[in-house]
């Protein structure tokens, strides 16, 4: 039998975005190379052979490093539909206390390979497993990590919508992510309106406006104390591209990320 470190990397479970909003649970695998994650709170970092439990509701951000030139992993989607039918089929009591983490790291398990292992002969050549068979592997996984983290349960059968929450706390940890305001009110637990007058209250501005002035007072650290360059920063700060980054730098400090770069490289020597 192939063994996981040549599983290519897929997916099992319906599609999910690749943005930074985690919209529905799901296993990470890694076979190949290293996986890189922040969701806020801590950095997570994963190597070959590795596995977590992602968690819905979160903003997350992840990259990975190819090791040896490659780069393999399993992605297992746990979404709600799914795990509400589990959940009929084999009740369980639900323990109160929750991980903040969006990554939720599990300890070693020597099943957990032998899992993978097991997804092989049902691959298509696209690295797809027909629907009837993947909610059977799926329901399989489920079973094992509940049996090793009882706990988990707590998080997966957790069908409620966020709480409402610390907006400061909240907003000073996640300001990095390029999340709309809809993510940002339904993760706190507002309305999008009552998101939007709670922020004026706190903090005497737009969230919009906010957000970008956080950025960019946060990359003028960077580049300025941190010797950092704006193409390396610009992504984790929530900006989508560098020609936007460098034009809001220039209107709130009056030269680009750049000539402050160049102009701090003059000064060190």
């Amino acid at each position: 039998m192939m063994r996981a470190s040549e599983i290519k990397s897929c997916y099992i479970g319906p599609e999910i975005s690749p943005e930074q909003f985690i919209a529905e649970h799901f296993f990470l695998y890694i076979a190949k190379g290293i996986i890189n994650g922040y969701d806020g709170h801590r950095y997570s970092r994963l190597l070959a052979g590795e596995y977590c439990l992602v968690r819905k509701n979160h903003l997350a951000r992840y990259n990975k490093e190819r090791v040896n030139g490659e780069f393999e992993k399993v992605v297992i989607i746990l979404d709600e539909g799914f795990l509400k039918k589990f959940q009929e089929k084999h009740p369980a009591n639900l323990p109160a206390a929750k991980p903040e983490a969006a990554f939720i790291a599990l300890q070693y398990d020597e099943r957990i390979p032998d899992y993978i292992d097991s997804l092989l002969p049902y691959y298509d050549r696209s690295g797809k497993i027909d629907e009837q068979v993947a909610d059977v592997k799926r329901e399989e996984l489920l079973q094992l990590l509940l049996q090793a983290h009882p706990e988990l349960a707590g998080v997966l059968f957790d069908f409620g919508k966020p709480e409402k929450i610390d907006l400061e706390a909240f907003m000073n940890r996640n300001y990095k992510f390029n999340a709309s305001i809809e993510r940002f009110a339904y993760l706190t637990g507002r309305s999008r309106s009552a998101f939007k007058r709670d922020f004026k209250q706190l903090f005497n501005d737009t969230p919009s406006r906010w957000l970008i002035h956080k950025r960019l007072k946060e990359a003028y650290f960077l580049i300025t104390k941190k010797q950092q360059k704006p193409s390396a920063i610009y992504l984790d700060l929530g900006f989508e591209d560098l020609s936007h980054f460098s034009y809001a730098f220039k209107k709130a400090f009056g030269q680009t990320a750049k000539q402050l770069q160049g102009n701090m490289d003059q000064t060190s020597c």
